[in-house]
Order: structure tokens, then sequence, then C-alpha cells
């Protein structure tokens, strides 16, 4: 199992660490134009085998494409990260350019790979790989539900002042800051409804401190996160590599569920050797249904700033 990831900068680095960690990959190759810089990075990582007991060899290149050949999962990290006071949607012009000249190379050297895309805005940048790679739909996958999902739980913990593992809820949508739709009706705390533990105005909270998770974060740092990324990356990889069928969150093409075509926006999705195995169309209540509908429209406007 081999795994590529492109960019060396914070999320990519976690990427491949969790990865590393894991264990169920035999190789990963961290990629960066930056010259020496994934070089760097990858020999970090890898004198912190002994100390962290894993086996799988990290590999850093600089802009040699060749060394990625073989992938069977390839993650697109690269493009500029988020400063404080901009959006997702703001940096759609540098790493549009970024993402389909990488996604092009890595096709060119692993044509049967599956693409994780975590560069922003990440269900357009997501819609651009599909657009322009020629890969198959169930080939293409954004990460963004997945990580959305972990700040959903962690908020709603905090708010029942419970374990985390106690703790189970989903966000769908889109991977934007008003785009995302936190299931709260759906959360659970042990199968039991959240709504039993909590009020709905501390419900509400949690649904709004969720959509602003990566804003908040981005105003404490002063760039984007990158734990939570990385993680919510390596588990994605991990699900695919083992052929797990595992259920996550995911921006992927839709070709009429939940009413939507054309578009790649978070649903539930099992997760397997061939990528997405299976998009998942739950039961959404009226409101649900009209927040996916905004949450789309908001996405096909940025995806209108596309050039393919």
């Amino acid at each position: 199992m081999k795994v590529t990831v492109v960019g060396a900068g914070a999320v990519g680095a976690s990427c491949a660490e969790y990865i590393a960690i894991k264990d169920f990959a035999s190789e990963v190759v961290l990629l960066d134009i930056k010259e020496g810089f994934a070089e760097g990075k990858a020999m970090d990582l890898m004198q912190t085998a002994s100390l962290n007991g894993f086996d799988t060899k990290i590999t850093g290149v600089t802009s040699d494409y060749s060394k990625t050949a073989g992938s069977d999962i390839c993650v697109i990290t690269s493009g500029i990260p988020r400063k404080p006071g901009m959006t997702r949607e703001e940096l759609i012009g540098i790493n549009a350019g970024i993402v389909k000249e990488v996604s092009s190379n890595l096709v060119k050297h692993s044509p049967d790979t599956i693409i994780i895309v975590v560069s922003n805005p990440m269900d357009s940048m997501a819609y651009l790989v599909h657009k322009t790679s020629g890969l198959p739909k169930n080939r293409i996958i954004g990460m963004g539900g997945a990580l959305d999902s972990a700040r959903f739980k962690y908020r709603l913990a905090e708010a029942l002042g419970a374990p985390i593992s106690d703790v189970d809820g989903m966000v769908i949508g889109g991977h934007s800051d008003t785009g995302m739709v936190p299931l709260t009706r759906l959360a659970t705390r042990n199968s039991v409804p959240v709504s039993k533990f909590i009020s709905e105005e501390r419900l509400n909270q949690v649904k709004e401190d969720t959509k602003v998770g990566g804003a908040t974060l981005t105003k404490l740092l002063g760039t984007s996160a990158w734990y939570a990324p990385g993680a919510a990356v390596s588990a994605l990889v991990q699900a695919i590599a083992c052929d797990q069928k595992k259920m996550f969150p995911c921006s992927v093409m839709l070709d009429g569920q939940y009413g939507l075509k054309d578009i790649c926006i978070g649903a539930p999705v099992i997760l397997g050797r061939n990528g997405v195995e299976e998009i998942v169309e739950i039961e959404l209540n009226d409101a649900e249904k009209a927040h996916i509908q905004e949450s789309a429209a908001g996405v096909r406007k940025t995806n209108d700033l596309l050039e393919f």
C-alpha cells in the first residue's frame, strides 16, 4: 500500500505522520515544490519511527512525480492556507490552478489511484478534479465532512459534559462556514438523542460553534488548523486502504441523491477499497432539506468561478 501526500506543510505533514503511525501503509511519499522541504519533513518523521513503533517508510521528494508512481491513494493538501478573516472561497483563484496541475501529474503516474482532496475551497476543488482528471467518480473524495463531524462531536461532548467516545453526530453539506449542516436532530449520546440532555438553545449554539470551527482556529493560530485535518485524512485513507467499509460524510459527486446533481457536496458514504462504495441517502426533515439546498447554492456559486 503506497500513499502519496502532496504538500508538506503543516496539514500534509500531519497527514503523513498519522498515516505512518497507524502502520497500515508500506510507504508514504511526501511531495512539495519547495526544495528540500519534503525531504526534511520526511527525515524528521522517520526519526520518530523507532519511538512511535511504526515501519512505514516515509520518502520526501521535491516536485518529482515519478516517485509517486503506483500510488494506491493520493492526498492533495497543496495550496495556500486560510489567514484570519479569509473565507475558504477566497482561496479559489490560486488553489484551483495548483490542484488542477497536481491532480494531472498524480493521475499521469498513478492512473488507478484514489484522490482525496483537502485543499480549499474543498467542495469546488473536488469538483474541479472530477471535471479535469478523467478518474471515475468513486475515486475522487473531498475530505471536509469527516473533519467537520469531528469538530461537531467535540462541541457536543463539551456541551454534554460527556466523554467524546459517548457521542455520535454528523455534518453534511458544504465545507464552509455558512454551508455546513450539523445534524443536531440525529446526534446521540450512546444512542439516546442529545436533545434529552441539553436544551434546544444550547444545541443551536453547538451547531453555530461547529460551523465556524475552522475560522475560530484560524483566528487563534493565525493560519489553518492541522492536527484534526491530518487525523481526518488518515481515517479516510485507512478506511480505503484496509477496506473497512466505514461510513464518513465526504464531499462526493451526487447524481440525484438529496435532489442534487453535478455537484460535489458533503454526504454520508461507505468507504472501502474501491473508494466510494456507496452514497447513503438518509431521511431529512424539511428544515434540513432546505439547508442542504442553500448549501448547494453556495457551492455552485463558487464552482462558477472555476476555469476548466
